[in-house]
């Protein structure tokens, strides 16, 4: 819209969008910041500085999108990267990093350095900083970078910009991941996208490519794959399934509610995330669909660079990520 006629209506901006800087003060994710954003066109979310910069609730037009666990949101301080401990801080959220060096099932990589890594890697533990929030133009803009190191191995960068238009409801992740030592270094990243109900329901259906190749994980995948894009009512002790998809050209995905007369696009840099797992939990209680942009299959580091998929950064070389989420209304 254009100025002049914006501020004949309003005499702040924070009135239509925005964002702003709000600090947790009871439960377990007490003292962490907040990046509360809103738009004009109904996307509201919460960006999460002190866990990687990633996402936590988002809703559109007044309706829940992403998925909380029973957990709910976590601090820092309650991330402990042991074997079994996943359950116990996992959040959930719009979207849960995933990586740097290890994403999928927690695994000792024997064919490496024999190094234990925990359950989706270490990256949600960690805190951004040189942080920024502001309008610019018609945009809003959130910025910062984190760090994922280790004394006398790993050095990584991941500098995370979003772009989220004031006057729509689509965001777009722009990230890149520099090596920051002298020797080449393997990683593996995972952007683990959740939705939950409303929107994720029996009534929705999902849209993928035709010309894809799909992996199912486990047996009980493949008897359940004639249903991937399909879902039910919530089942007591249901077993999740998962399968990893590789699409030819087009990069995206779309979760479509008929009931709600609403869509969600995912879509992302497919040169440098060539599969999208998808993880279908139909599971009561644990009610969630994962679409999960990924560099690589996510089966532990060993299985990894032994197929040949085990991506690697050369000494301070960068690859840069982008990935995308837009909110729509379907057609009536």
């Amino acid at each position: 819209m254009d100025q002049k006629k914006f501020y004949g209506y309003v005499g702040n901006s924070g009135q239509v969008y925005g964002v702003r800087r709000v600090i947790l003060d009871e439960g377990n994710a007490r003292g962490i910041a907040i990046y509360q954003v809103t738009t004009a066109g109904g996307l509201e979310l919460d960006i999460l500085p002190d866990t990687g910069l990633d996402i936590g609730h988002l809703r559109y037009k007044g309706v829940n999108i992403s998925y909380t666990t029973k957990n709910g949101y976590d601090s820092p301080a309650r991330f402990l990267p042991l074997a079994g401990q996943f359950g116990h801080y996992f959040p959930g959220g719009m979207l849960f990093t995933c990586g740097l060096l290890s994403a999928g099932p927690e695994n000792t990589d024997t064919d490496g350095d024999g190094e234990f890594h925990p359950l989706h890697g270490h990256y949600h533990g960690n805190s951004a900083h040189n942080l920024a929030a502001y309008v610019e133009g018609e945009n809003i803009i959130v910025a910062g970078e984190v760090k994922e190191t280790e004394q006398g191995r790993h050095n990584f960068s991941l500098k995370r910009r979003y772009v989220i238009p004031a006057w729509g409801s689509e965001l777009r992740i722009e990230d890149e991941v520099t090596n920051l030592t002298p020797e080449p270094a393997e990683y593996m990243m995972l952007y683990h996208m959740n939705f939950g109900w409303p929107m994720l329901s029996a009534s929705s259906v999902l849209e993928m490519p035709e010309k894809r190749k799909v992996t199912p994980r486990t047996p009980y995948a493949e008897k359940g794959l004639a249903k991937q894009l399909e879902f039910c009512e919530p089942i007591d002790g249901e077993e999740e399934q998962v399968y990893f998809n590789e699409m030819e050209s087009e990069p995206y995905v779309r979760l479509k509610n008929p009931d709600l007369g609403l869509c969600a696009e995912v879509s992302w840099s497919l040169d440098t995330l060539p599969i999208l797992a998808q993880w279908k939990n139909m599971k009561s209680g644990d009610y969630v669909l994962g679409l999960e942009p990924s560099s690589c299959y996510i089966m532990g580091r060993a299985l990894e660079r032994r197929e040949g998929r085990l991506q690697t950064l050369e000494p301070y070389g960068s690859v840069k990520n982008t990935v995308c989420l837009k909110l729509s209304e379907l057609a009536k």
